[in-house]
C-alpha cells in the first residue's frame, strides 16, 4: 500500500514560498548579517518591522525594498 500524499497538480510547491513575515534571525540570514545588526537596523528605521504579538516581523517586502536602496545607493547617480 502507497502511503505518499498526493496534492493536485494545481496545488502550489510549498517547498518554494517564501514567508511573508520573516524572524529578525530569519532577515539576518537572508541579508548575510548579523541578529544584531538586523535590530539596529530595525531601531534606526532603515528596516522596517511590525509587531505580531509581543514579537518583531521584517515583512520579505521590506528586506527586499531594503536591498533595492542599498543598491541604489552603491550605484550612484545616474547622470
Amino acid at each position: 500500500m502507497n502511503t505518499t500524499q498526493r496534492t493536485p497538480s494545481n496545488a502550489p510547491d510549498t517547498r518554494l514560498l517564501v514567508p511573508v513575515l520573516l524572524t529578525p534571525e530569519q532577515a539576518a540570514h537572508s541579508l548575510g548579517i548579523g541578529r544584531t545588526a538586523v535590530y539596529a537596523l530595525m531601531r534606526k528605521g532603515q528596516l522596517p518591522s511590525v509587531k505580531l504579538g509581543r514579537s518583531r516581523r521584517v515583512p520579505y517586502a521590506a528586506l527586499v525594498s531594503f536591498v533595492d536602496r542599498l543598491q541604489a545607493i552603491a550605484l550612484g547617480p545616474t547622470d
